[in-house]
């Protein structure tokens, strides 16, 4: 299925049979890729007495309940009430769901004990590309982000200079295949967070942030799919949450 898109005076051919999962799955076991110093993910079947839901317990359907947390399980999608004192929901602050999107790599510096994304990399990467969303897979890109318990490893982040300027480039959407896209213990700072939504101060929200603007975490871009423009369909749940699971996908651009 091949459609044709025209989008800022630009006219794409786009195959949409062609689709490119760059979501994580979230399931019950030890494979799960975990932070923030939770246990796994609880799939399990409802129980009323001696009744299961489950059909290989006797059941006519399966009938599971579901325990997990978006932050920490898996890839999620998150607005700007993940760091405000006022309630914002994804559901609210994400409301179209097709965009430009740009993929770069980039193998992040090190700095004393850290591993940092300055602004430098993510603007040599990004060229002069003005996309509405970017998305950065970091080098090594190893199979073991697919199924890390990241708690407690200080993974690479994001500067908060380079998250500054990606905002100021006009970019809505950040994709990133890390945990978070602040440093992991970081005294509660969230600087990058911070610079992307444009929030000035938590318990009191200014103006002009960035209400509609999206973080994505814990994404996985396979090797095969190479630095470059793509259309991205960015799926949630209709969770009223700050953040809800997401299935990121990427169509090829011709």
């Amino acid at each position: 299925m091949t459609a044709t898109i025209t989008h800022q005076n630009k006219t794409f051919q786009v195959d949409l049979s062609k689709p490119i999962d760059i979501s994580l799955p979230l399931s019950n076991t030890e494979n799960n890729p975990i932070a923030w110093y939770i246990e796994k993910p609880q799939i399990e079947p409802v129980r009323f007495g001696s009744w299961v839901g489950s059909v290989k317990g006797g059941a006519t359907t399966n009938f599971n309940n579901i325990f997990f947390n978006p932050h920490g399980h898996g890839t999620h999608t998150e607005c700007l009430g993940h760091i405000t004192k006022e309630f914002f929901s994804i559901n609210q602050a994400l409301k179209t769901f097709f965009f430009t999107a740009q993929l770069i790599s980039i193998q992040p510096e090190q700095q004393g004990e850290d591993f940092v994304i300055t602004k430098s990399q993510v603007e040599n990467a990004l060229g002069n590309a003005i996309p509405e969303a970017i998305i950065i897979r970091t080098l090594p890109n190893l199979d073991e982000k697919k199924s890390k318990n990241y708690s407690h490893t200080n993974p690479p982040f994001l500067h908060e200079d380079a998250a500054t300027f990606i905002r100021e480039r006009g970019i809505q959407h950040l994709l990133i295949d890390l945990p978070s896209v602040d440093k992991e213990k970081d005294e509660g700072k969230l600087l990058a967070h911070k610079a992307f939504w444009n929030v000035k101060d938590v318990n009191d929200l200014n103006n002009d942030a960035q209400k509609n603007a999206t973080i994505t975490e814990l994404i996985f871009v396979d090797d095969a799919v190479k630095d470059g423009s793509y259309l991205l369909n960015l799926q949630i749940a209709s969770f009223e949450n700050d953040a809800s699971p997401s299935k990121p996908v990427l169509f090829s651009l011709e």
